[in-house]
């Protein structure tokens, strides 16, 4: 059996207890035609790019799948017919992704304050420009006194 990996975007009104129904009735048409659902990830309510059907906002799910063709075929059917789905998308894949996805991934490493080295401590020494020299003196009213 092909390897897949399934995103659909559900709309942002919809509560997470019908995103999950809608997850789950899709495991059903998926295992009812000979296929299994290796892993399951809630990414969230995630701001898209643009306006889908006058919405903002989407919750996003992925959905990594060991099926037949004829499996993805009969959810994307679904899920064409259903309203509350945006978009979905399904890439067949050599094999599929252990552990959490690059989504899931990002949201810890931000969790833990790791952005880098962006705002830790001093700037370190340019060789290649000069030294800047004196300040120039203020004048009472807070004008350099060589401005003019």
């Amino acid at each position: 059996m092909a390897l897949y990996e399934h995103v659909f975007l559900a709309r942002q009104d919809a509560s997470a207890q019908q995103v999950e129904a809608l997850t789950e009735q899709f495991k059903g048409v998926i295992e009812a035609h000979g296929g299994k659902i290796e892993k399951t990830e809630y990414w969230g309510v995630k701001s898209v790019a643009y306006r889908i059907k006058k919405n903002r906002k989407a919750h996003f799910t992925l959905l990594n799948i060991e099926a037949p063709a004829a499996a993805l075929t009969e959810v994307e059917r679904q899920e064409s017919l259903n309203e509350d789905v945006l978009r979905f998308l399904t890439v067949r894949v050599d094999e599929l992704e252990a552990g959490p996805s690059a989504m899931l991934r990002k949201r810890d490493d931000d969790d833990r304050g790791d952005r880098g080295d962006r705002g830790r401590g001093p700037r370190p020494d340019r060789g290649d420009r000069g030294d800047r020299g004196p300040r120039r003196p203020r004048d009472e009213a807070g004008v350099d006194e060589g401005a003019f």
